[in-house]
């Protein structure tokens, strides 16, 4: 570690990240106001934001190479950690996705699992890039994915096993992947989306079947209306922190979490919520030109895996809080409460900050 790697960390990076975990700190405080069990917290989330800042550094600080080593024992942990959440883990929310080791500190493997796909699967492709178009490469490649999505789907969650499988779908598509090879997995996933149908937990087909027809279930589309209220009525300026109604009046569920977005766009209104898009679209941005300027495959591929799970989850989750996309059970990076989320989030950070540091 010398000076000269320390010069190409992203301090612009780490700014905008420090800014917009910083709002979502400022509106989860918001959101949580008058009610006793939630109060604690954005206390934990400082916690946890602080742990992972430290967390960022010390990821960065090692030469990312090395790391690289540890890929496979780490891809194997979350593995099992995965089969394990199938055993003894906890059920939130309708997915059992927790581990709580003596009621210390709960995991959740599916946030770790972002994280260890993207190393496993960045490492193989840039071992093989020149052989992209072999189809024994792109096999091995979706055998890597295959296992970490089917662990994640069976807990069931859905939402997190998309994301995975559009932060594979980045990668192969960054490393080069044929476009016969992409046309052929449309045509196997619109072939199998019966099977898929009839494989989804019935709160997963009620969120699909009112996103299609609200009528189908009132009570169901209940809180997907309220964010809407909640988007709509915050017109330019929005109605001032801590004085929306649909989160201040509690008529907004798990408004810290999953619909923390509409909370901005009613309290801060469009200035608000563009301010905070602003933010995370700029993360996305410095992410891939750190992708784009490395000069080594695994660190390029690495840097889009990580960049594919922020975008797709930034679109999702606003997406879904107007209403335009069924409900997933996302975070918004950065912002909604989540420690592991959180943790998972810097990890990656530092991996990308390490790319950066030793470009050249």
């Amino acid at each position: 570690m010398t000076r000269q790697n320390w010069r190409q960390f992203d301090w612009l990076l780490f700014l905008a990240i420090l800014l917009v975990s910083t709002f979502g700190l400022i509106m989860i405080n918001s959101a949580v106001q008058g009610d006793p069990e939630l109060v604690d917290f954005p206390k934990r989330q400082a916690i946890y934001l602080g742990l992972g800042v430290a967390i960022m550094f010390i990821v960065a600080a090692f030469d990312y190479h090395i790391l690289r080593t540890f890929t496979m024992p780490f891809y194997l942990l979350v593995m099992a950690l995965l089969a394990l959440v199938g055993a003894l883990g906890q059920t939130i929310f309708g997915a059992q996705s927790w581990l709580d080791f003596f009621g210390l500190f709960p995991i959740q493997p599916s946030e770790l699992a972002k994280v260890a796909l993207a190393m496993a699967l960045g490492g193989y492709l840039a071992n093989n890039l020149e052989r992209i178009g072999e189809a024994r490469v792109v096999l091995t490649g979706i055998l890597i994915t295959l296992p970490i999505l089917v662990l994640v789907t069976m807990q069931p969650d859905l939402g997190t096993a998309v994301v995975l499988a559009m932060e594979a779908a980045f990668i192969f598509f960054a490393a080069g992947l044929y476009f016969r090879y992409i046309l052929a997995g449309v045509f196997l996933a619109a072939l199998s989306a019966p099977l898929a149908w009839n494989m989804l937990a019935a709160h997963q087909r009620t969120r699909i079947l009112i996103f299609i027809d609200p009528t189908a279930d009132p009570d169901a589309y209940f809180n997907v209306k309220q964010a809407l209220v909640g988007v709509g009525s915050g017109g330019l300026l929005g109605k001032g922190y801590g004085q929306g109604t649909q989160s201040q009046l509690h008529f907004l569920r798990v408004r810290h979490t999953d619909f923390i977005f509409s909370v901005v766009a009613e309290e801060l209104g469009f200035v608000g919520a563009a301010i905070l898009l602003f933010l995370l679209f700029f993360i996305i941005w410095r992410l891939w030109r750190i992708a784009d300027r490395s000069d080594d495959p695994f660190g390029k591929l690495l840097v889009v895996g990580l960049t594919g799970v922020i975008l797709f989850q930034t679109l999702v989750v606003v997406g879904m809080n107007m209403g335009l996309l069924p409900v997933t059970g996302l975070p918004l990076p950065f912002v909604s409460y989540g420690g592991n989320a959180m943790l998972s989030l810097m990890i990656f950070i530092g991996l990308a900050q390490s790319v950066a540091m030793r470009r050249g």
